[in-house]
Protein backbone atom coordinates (compact mmCIF):
# COMPACT_ATOMS: atom_id res chain seq x y z
CA UNK A 1 0.00 0.00 0.00
CA UNK A 2 3.02 2.31 -0.36
CA UNK A 3 2.29 5.49 -2.24
CA UNK A 4 4.39 8.50 -3.14
CA UNK A 5 3.29 12.02 -2.37
CA UNK A 6 4.04 15.03 -4.56
CA UNK A 7 7.42 15.62 -2.94
CA UNK A 8 8.38 11.99 -3.56
CA UNK A 9 8.29 11.04 0.12
CA UNK A 10 6.77 7.69 1.02
CA UNK A 11 3.66 7.67 3.17
CA UNK A 12 1.89 4.71 4.67
CA UNK A 13 -1.86 4.98 4.21
CA UNK A 14 -4.85 3.15 5.56
CA UNK A 15 -8.58 3.46 5.95
CA UNK A 16 -11.30 1.85 8.04
CA UNK A 17 -15.02 2.34 8.12
CA UNK A 18 -18.08 1.14 9.91
CA UNK A 19 -21.77 1.68 10.34
CA UNK A 20 -23.08 3.24 13.53
CA UNK A 21 -26.72 3.08 14.57
CA UNK A 22 -27.56 6.71 15.14
CA UNK A 23 -28.42 9.81 13.14
CA UNK A 24 -25.49 11.62 11.53
CA UNK A 25 -26.02 14.81 13.57
CA UNK A 26 -25.83 12.87 16.82
CA UNK A 27 -22.69 11.01 15.71
CA UNK A 28 -21.13 14.32 14.59
CA UNK A 29 -21.95 15.97 17.93
CA UNK A 30 -19.96 13.23 19.64
CA UNK A 31 -16.95 12.81 17.34
CA UNK A 32 -16.36 16.52 16.66
CA UNK A 33 -15.86 17.52 20.31
CA UNK A 34 -12.47 16.97 21.94
CA UNK A 35 -14.08 16.86 25.37
CA UNK A 36 -15.95 13.70 24.32
CA UNK A 37 -12.93 11.88 22.86
CA UNK A 38 -12.49 9.51 25.80
CA UNK A 39 -16.15 8.47 25.50
CA UNK A 40 -15.56 6.75 22.16
CA UNK A 41 -11.80 6.24 22.20
CA UNK A 42 -11.33 3.93 25.20
CA UNK A 43 -7.53 4.20 25.07
CA UNK A 44 -7.68 7.99 25.55
CA UNK A 45 -7.56 9.13 29.16
CA UNK A 46 -7.28 12.86 28.68
CA UNK A 47 -7.63 15.50 25.99
CA UNK A 48 -6.34 18.96 26.87
CA UNK A 49 -6.84 22.17 24.90
CA UNK A 50 -3.47 23.80 24.21
CA UNK A 51 -4.14 26.64 21.75
CA UNK A 52 -6.86 28.15 19.62
CA UNK A 53 -10.56 27.49 19.58
CA UNK A 54 -12.00 24.03 19.11
CA UNK A 55 -13.56 23.56 15.68
CA UNK A 56 -11.43 26.32 14.13
CA UNK A 57 -8.39 25.31 12.02
CA UNK A 58 -5.24 25.89 14.05
CA UNK A 59 -6.77 24.53 17.27
CA UNK A 60 -4.20 22.40 19.13
CA UNK A 61 -4.97 19.63 21.61
CA UNK A 62 -2.89 17.15 23.61
CA UNK A 63 -4.28 13.61 23.66
CA UNK A 64 -2.84 11.17 26.21
CA UNK A 65 -3.54 7.66 27.35
CA UNK A 66 -2.63 4.14 26.30
CA UNK A 67 -3.06 4.52 22.51
CA UNK A 68 0.22 2.83 21.72
CA UNK A 69 2.20 0.52 24.00
CA UNK A 70 5.31 2.17 25.45
CA UNK A 71 8.28 0.05 26.52
CA UNK A 72 8.58 1.87 29.84
CA UNK A 73 4.85 1.58 30.58
CA UNK A 74 4.35 5.35 30.30
CA UNK A 75 1.28 6.80 28.68
CA UNK A 76 1.51 7.78 25.07
CA UNK A 77 0.80 11.37 24.09
CA UNK A 78 0.13 13.14 20.81
CA UNK A 79 -0.07 16.87 20.16
CA UNK A 80 -2.58 17.38 17.32
CA UNK A 81 -3.44 20.44 15.24
CA UNK A 82 -6.81 20.79 13.52
CA UNK A 83 -6.14 21.31 9.80
CA UNK A 84 -9.75 21.53 8.64
CA UNK A 85 -13.27 21.04 9.93
CA UNK A 86 -16.32 21.11 7.69
CA UNK A 87 -19.54 20.93 9.68
CA UNK A 88 -21.68 20.81 6.54
CA UNK A 89 -19.89 17.70 5.24
CA UNK A 90 -19.33 16.22 8.73
CA UNK A 91 -15.56 15.91 8.31
CA UNK A 92 -12.29 16.98 9.86
CA UNK A 93 -8.54 16.48 9.54
CA UNK A 94 -5.98 16.53 12.37
CA UNK A 95 -2.19 16.52 11.96
CA UNK A 96 0.00 14.96 14.64
CA UNK A 97 2.64 17.60 15.32
CA UNK A 98 4.58 15.92 18.13
CA UNK A 99 4.33 12.68 20.09
CA UNK A 100 6.23 10.08 22.03
CA UNK A 101 4.99 7.36 19.65
CA UNK A 102 6.75 8.33 16.41
CA UNK A 103 3.77 9.54 14.40
CA UNK A 104 4.90 13.15 14.02
CA UNK A 105 3.65 14.57 10.71
CA UNK A 106 0.89 11.98 10.36
CA UNK A 107 -2.69 12.94 9.53
CA UNK A 108 -6.05 11.50 10.52
CA UNK A 109 -9.25 12.30 8.66
CA UNK A 110 -12.75 11.45 9.80
CA UNK A 111 -15.80 11.79 7.57
CA UNK A 112 -19.41 10.83 8.24
CA UNK A 113 -22.01 9.84 5.67
CA UNK A 114 -25.77 9.73 6.21
CA UNK A 115 -26.51 6.10 5.40
CA UNK A 116 -30.14 5.12 5.90
CA UNK A 117 -32.68 4.59 8.68
CA UNK A 118 -30.77 6.76 11.19
CA UNK A 119 -27.52 4.97 10.46
CA UNK A 120 -24.21 6.74 9.89
CA UNK A 121 -21.21 5.49 7.95
CA UNK A 122 -17.98 6.52 9.66
CA UNK A 123 -14.89 6.60 7.42
CA UNK A 124 -11.49 7.10 9.05
CA UNK A 125 -8.39 7.51 6.89
CA UNK A 126 -4.83 7.98 8.04
CA UNK A 127 -1.47 8.75 6.51
CA UNK A 128 1.76 8.29 8.43
CA UNK A 129 5.43 8.68 7.78
CA UNK A 130 7.24 5.33 7.69
CA UNK A 131 8.48 4.21 11.09
CA UNK A 132 12.04 2.97 11.07
CA UNK A 133 12.33 -0.61 12.29
CA UNK A 134 8.60 -1.25 11.82
CA UNK A 135 6.67 -3.17 9.22
CA UNK A 136 4.23 -1.11 7.16
CA UNK A 137 1.65 -3.91 7.19
CA UNK A 138 1.93 -4.35 10.95
CA UNK A 139 1.51 -0.63 11.67
CA UNK A 140 -1.36 -0.18 9.18
CA UNK A 141 -3.12 -3.28 10.58
CA UNK A 142 -2.65 -2.06 14.16
CA UNK A 143 -3.97 1.43 13.40
CA UNK A 144 -6.86 -0.08 11.45
CA UNK A 145 -7.75 -2.29 14.42
CA UNK A 146 -7.41 0.61 16.85
CA UNK A 147 -9.58 2.99 14.81
CA UNK A 148 -12.15 0.30 14.02
CA UNK A 149 -12.53 -0.37 17.74
CA UNK A 150 -13.19 3.36 18.22
CA UNK A 151 -15.86 3.34 15.52
CA UNK A 152 -17.49 0.36 17.23
CA UNK A 153 -17.55 2.30 20.54
CA UNK A 154 -19.37 5.31 19.05
CA UNK A 155 -22.76 3.59 19.38
CA UNK A 156 -22.27 2.98 23.11
CA UNK A 157 -21.27 6.62 23.61
CA UNK A 158 -24.31 7.83 21.63
CA UNK A 159 -26.63 5.70 23.75
CA UNK A 160 -25.32 7.59 26.81
CA UNK A 161 -26.08 11.03 25.27
CA UNK A 162 -29.35 12.87 25.80
CA UNK A 163 -31.56 12.63 22.70
CA UNK A 164 -31.32 15.42 20.12
CA UNK A 165 -34.28 17.76 19.94
CA UNK A 166 -36.05 18.34 16.65
CA UNK A 167 -35.35 21.99 15.82
CA UNK A 168 -38.71 22.40 14.10
CA UNK A 169 -40.97 20.86 16.75
CA UNK A 170 -38.80 21.21 19.85
CA UNK A 171 -39.31 17.51 20.63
Amino acid sequence: MEMKNEAGNEKWRGSVGGLVEGPIDQVWKLVSQSSKLSEWMPMVERCTDLAGEEGIPGYVRLVSGFMFPEKDGDRSWIKERLISMHISSHSYVYKMEASNVGFDGSTNSLKLFDYEDNTTLVNWTFEINPLEGSSEDTIIDYLGFLYKSCINRIKFAIDALPPLKNECTGE
